[in-house]
């Protein structure tokens, strides 16, 4: 899920849980929070392209900062963006699912109505 924002705001964590990684991936960073006691095998949340500013190990709650947006040039298109991800193992599930509010929707590309 892509959430608008601009460069240097603070990333926050959708849920408790501990950071397992924070670093570079194909030279872009992310933060990566293990959620324990989410089933087997825990859910994961991914934040990229975030710095993270805590050490990988450190236990977070939910809305604490893990890190910071950095500048992710066209991958939002026209804007920076928070990619914001909810993974079980190596599948891809529907962020808002930690949320409680439904379904994601996807739009066509060039936007409602097009």
């Amino acid at each position: 899920m892509d959430l608008a924002a601009a460069p240097g705001v603070e990333v926050r964590a959708a849920a408790a849980g501990v950071i397992t990684f924070s670093g570079l991936v194909a030279g872009r960073p992310v933060v990566t929070v293990s959620h324990p006691g989410s089933g087997t095998p825990p859910l994961r949340t991914t934040y990229l392209p975030v710095t993270g500013t805590l050490p990988v190990g450190t236990a977070v709650a939910a809305g604490q900062v893990v890190g910071r947006l950095a500048p992710n040039g066209r991958h939002c298109r026209e804007r920076d963006c928070l990619h914001w991800g909810l993974l079980r193992g190596g599948h891809y599930l529907d962020p808002l699912a930690l949320l409680g509010t439904g379904r994601a929707r996807l739009l066509p590309l060039g936007g409602a109505g097009s």
